[in-house]
């Protein structure tokens, strides 16, 4: 092996240890609290447990002052994404709580924005749907995807391939705390 491979190696799995000591201080830290104190626990109970947080604002914190776990950037940075696009529609109007797009027949529809895959499934009105949870605490529906490319809890980028629209219509839902927003603040129209 050579000697910039085995630095390299010994670099990485220095990290990934001080990473994955930070994970357990952090999660010893607020055992302890919480057993000491009831106030504490509650806190942590009611932000944790009752709550629904943002799990792409932790994957986005994380990437940004720790890294990815692989260091993919380090090994070729060379490397283009295959699939980054914006959308493109023919027609817009307004469908249930959100819009319907004319779209050619097998789209392949990108993701609007960053954020983390939280649902996947069948939704009335909707078809196959697939949800992304933004970092700032946004919800998008895609519907109508025949062919899906991600998974759940798959951390996407703008302009990721999410999958294939099933015919010649895109459904679009956003919203955010249970309340629907206006599609304006997120496509323009054509």
């Amino acid at each position: 092996m050579k000697k910039i491979d085995q630095d390299f190696i010994i670099s990485y799995l220095r990290s990934l240890l001080f990473r994955s000591l930070m994970v357990v201080i952090i999660f010893l830290l607020m055992a302890i609290f919480s057993k000491k104190s009831s106030i504490y626990k509650d806190y942590i109970v009611s932000n944790v447990y009752e709550k629904n947080f943002s799990f792409a604002k932790i994957n986005d914190f994380y990437n940004k002052y720790f890294g990815g776990i692989i260091p993919l950037d380090k090994i070729n940075k060379n490397v283009s994404p295959v699939f980054k696009e914006t959308l493109e529609y023919d027609n817009l109007s307004l469908y249930y709580d959100g819009v319907k797009l004319s779209v050619m027949d097998k789209y392949l529809v990108p993701s609007l924005k960053d954020g983390m895959v939280t649902y996947i499934g069948e939704k009335d009105n909707y078809g196959n749907v697939i949800i992304v949870t933004t970092i700032d605490d946004e919800n998008i529906w895609y519907g109508n995807i025949d062919r899906c490319a991600v998974k759940l809890y798959d951390y996407v980028s703008s302009g990721d391939y999410l999958g294939e629209v099933n015919g010649n219509y895109l459904y679009l839902v956003f919203s955010k705390n249970n309340k629907y927003l206006d599609y304006k603040e997120f496509l323009d129209e054509n």
